[in-house]
């Protein structure tokens, strides 16, 4: 952690900060060790001469015994007051950085007021940590390895246990029970079972609606595993599949691997973007891929890199990234097939092995 919080300070003094404050959890964790959960009630701010952790009760201990290179500040239930010791601090500073994607309106006005009265100027600042993080270290993607596996053979128990009459919500059911009972921590996000036209919804929640024979079923999937976390999709039809299917299928697989077999350290988002757009443009399905190619997965399940239209990422060595070209056709159904890799100089390593037959007999 020592080295990570060198790097961050670094980082402030090329901003030309006198200190940060960081209430985004993924960055609390990786900069100390203490929290990553989603609703952490903490405040961290690190500057040249000091790092601090302000926060409450409930969180003491556990600072204490994960966060040794920290400073734990006692708030109380104000979290806020620290922002007034940090103005007392020496040297005392005038540019205090704030991450500005993750405070809101009001949470700002009251930071104003404070610092106003502290005598320093808050300045809104994006991706400092978040740039540091993105490129992954041995043992975290050890982690989030430990976690795609744990996916792969929760797809594959889903697979075994999927037939007529279940519904999508029990498939899910299916699928977390798996996770938890075979090393999980948690889930990833909220588990994707769609079947049918409910495929053609990218971000779909499972329903009681009965799986069918012969539909596409969309499957995304991830677990979280010490912190860390994975990120898949397959797209399967229970029984016979028709000729549709198979057309639809097969486009965004060669979609998929025209991207998986272009992809490698120095290429530039947008571009890695076009090598899986550009198969499906030249369909008839063309205008139904309108998400991104794919982002990162590590703390967050949705970080940098981004792999889309928009991206201004250029990729190094050891970031993650999901690969998942997609097609929805409304009252008929999707088909999205998602692969996590690690990028290296001379391609990706494909750590997703879940099987792509799409056809499950029963």
């Amino acid at each position: 952690m020592d080295q990570r919080l060198a790097r961050v300070r670094e980082k402030i003094k090329q901003a030309k900060l006198d200190a940060l404050i960081i209430t985004r959890p993924e960055n609390l964790y990786w900069l100390s060790g203490f929290g990553g959960g989603e609703y952490l009630d903490a405040t961290m701010i690190v500057s040249a001469a000091h790092a601090w952790i302000s926060t409450d009760s409930r969180y003491y201990e556990e600072v204490k015994q994960s966060a040794p290179d920290f400073k734990l500040f006692q708030a109380g239930y104000d979290r806020n007051k620290v922002l007034g010791k940090l103005g007392k601090a020496k040297p005392a500073p005038k540019r205090v950085g704030f991450e500005a994607a993750h405070l809101t309106a009001a949470t700002l006005a009251t930071w104003n007021e404070h610092a106003r009265k502290a005598g320093f100027k808050l300045k809104p600042t994006g991706g400092i940590v978040e740039e540091l993080r993105i490129v992954k270290t041995p043992d975290e993607l050890a982690k989030i390895k430990r976690a795609v596996a744990i996916t792969d053979a929760a797809f594959a128990h889903f697979c075994r246990a999927l037939k007529p009459g279940m519904t999508e919500r029990q498939g899910a059911w299916i699928i977390e029970k798996f996770m938890r009972e075979n090393g999980a921590d948690n889930v990833a996000f909220e588990l994707i079972v769609a079947a049918g036209p409910n495929g053609a919804l990218p971000h779909a929640r499972p329903t009681e609606r009965v799986i069918q024979r012969g539909e596409p079923i969309v499957v995304d999937i991830g677990a979280r595993v010490d912190h860390y976390h994975s990120d898949l999709t397959r797209t399967i039809v229970l029984g016979e599949a028709d000729a549709k299917f198979h057309q639809v299928y097969n486009t965004v697989l060669a979609a998929q691997r025209a991207a998986e077999d272009n992809i490698r350290a120095g290429v530039k988002g947008k571009r890695a973007d076009r090598f899986a757009r550009d198969v499906i443009q030249a369909t008839e399905w063309g205008k139904t891929f309108g998400h991104g190619l794919g982002h990162g997965v590590g703390l967050a399940v949705h970080e940098g890199p981004r792999a889309s239209k928009l991206s201004k990422d250029t990729y190094r060595e050891n970031m993650t990234l999901t690969i998942e070209p997609g097609i929805y056709l409304p009252g008929w159904g999707g088909v999205r097939i998602e692969d996590l890799v690690v990028i290296s100089k001379d391609g990706v390593e494909i750590l997703s092995q879940a099987s792509k037959e799409p056809v499950v007999r029963v």
